[in-house]
């Protein structure tokens, strides 16, 4: 019996020990979610960390692990991808006028000053891209706001796809200003593929790496699993949204159209990281990826967006890991972060606080998502950017 106990306890020890056991290394990521939850800064909260050789760490609270999130401009990265893949395939040139494979752009004016007038240079592809074609979004531009609120273009809130009919705000290659670009992108892969976009994300990027809970349209018997969207009341409370009642959709927005769960989204993150493959399957080539975490933009740079709807986007908050330039799909960072992001860490987010990054230098990428309005709110930028620093020391802890 005495050997019997012995034993036991010598198993313990070692499990204890053992390098694939978590708990003691990964507690702290535990604590920040699990005080972001219970302190009302988000009403739950899903979120993965990943290093070069597989997931490290996986964390809910609030919510089960395996929820369904509308992850919105993160659906950017993934048709940014698609575009890149029709590049290696040689069926699209980046510095092609977007107009060679979709005619009407050729026709979109910039509104200037209330007046529309052609563009100085036609938009190239590589503009659409890296957000310096001129287009802008309503809810960030006050130009665009009071045109949109003046009935003259369709409302990017009102659904549908009427506000690609939306003018230029500046001349192509002038100013890094986030909008529509990727929309466009969405129907550049249509018109080139002959495919939806649904249909392509599918065979040429979600099937190879094994994204099988990600859609434009989620599927009736997984709609238990979408996440509720919250707002802050006027005594701080997080309440759900109503939801509005489920309808198949019609418009595939390369721009924003997409829900994912942390665990597909954190495939996608990884297969960047490791140059555009996971496992044996390869969805881009690695001078691909590498082009697409280069600054892009040049002399320009990332700037804080101005919110006209305060709903949806808070005024000026600063992104998350401080980028300041812009690749072909991703944000960039120029400097490394003291005890944080390496240089040129690939990152972008979307409206309903969701999160990811791609740090290619110190080789860990992360995703965290939760869902509730507007975008950067005090609480999920609190805790993304405690995350943020809760992974880069338990990465410090675990370096040999």
């Amino acid at each position: 019996m005495e050997k019997k106990i012995g034993l036991l306890g010598a198993l313990l020890i070692a499990a204890a020990y053992a390098p694939n056991a978590p708990a003691r290394s990964t507690a702290n990521l535990d604590d920040v979610l699990r005080t972001a939850v219970e302190q009302r800064r988000v009403p739950g909260v899903v979120a993965m960390v990943a290093t070069a050789d597989a997931v490290a760490y996986e964390g809910a609270f609030g919510i089960q692990k395996d929820a369904i999130f509308a992850i919105a401009s993160m659906t950017k990265p993934v048709t940014s991808v698609a575009v890149m893949q029709l590049v290696e395939a040689g069926k699209v040139k980046l510095d092609e006028p977007a107009a060679t494979y979709l005619p009407e752009l050729a026709a979109v004016q910039v509104l200037d000053g209330g007046v529309l007038r052609t563009p100085k240079t036609p938009m190239t592809v590589r503009q659409l891209l890296t957000h310096t074609a001129g287009f802008a979004y309503e809810f960030l531009n006050k130009e665009l706001h009071d045109y949109a609120a003046q009935g003259k273009v369709p409302s990017v809130m009102a659904g549908g796809e009427g506000f690609m009919k939306a003018p230029l705000m500046l001349d192509p290659g002038t100013r890094w200003e986030y909008g529509i670009n990727t929309d466009w992108l969405g129907k550049l892969v249509e018109r080139v593929s002959g495919q939806s976009l649904e249909a392509y994300f599918r065979q040429a990027i979600f099937a190879p790496l094994g994204m099988d809970d990600t859609f434009f349209n989620v599927p009736p018997d997984k709609q238990p699993r979408v996440a509720g969207v919250y707002q802050r009341t006027a005594d701080g409370a997080l309440a759900e949204q109503p939801r509005p009642p489920a309808k198949p959709v019609e418009f595939f927005s390369g721009g924003g159209g997409l829900h994912s769960t942390a665990a597909d989204y954190v495939r996608f993150a990884r297969a960047m990281m490791a140059g555009g493959r996971l496992g044996p399957r390869r969805v881009l080539t690695q001078e691909s990826v590498a082009q697409m975490g280069r600054n892009q933009i040049g002399e320009l740079a990332l700037h804080p967006m101005p919110s006209f709807v305060p709903q949806l986007a808070k005024d000026r908050a600063a992104m998350p890991g401080q980028p300041d330039k812009f690749g072909l799909g991703f944000a960039l960072n120029t400097q490394p972060l003291d005890k944080g992001r390496g240089a040129s860490t690939l990152s972008w987010a979307g409206i309903f606080n969701t999160f990811f990054w791609i740090d290619r230098e110190q080789k860990v990428c992360a995703v965290l998502m939760t869902q509730m309005l507007p975008f950067l709110e005090d609480g999920p930028q609190a805790l993304v950017n405690d995350f943020d620093r809760a992974v880069y020391a338990w990465r410090a802890r675990a370096a040999p």
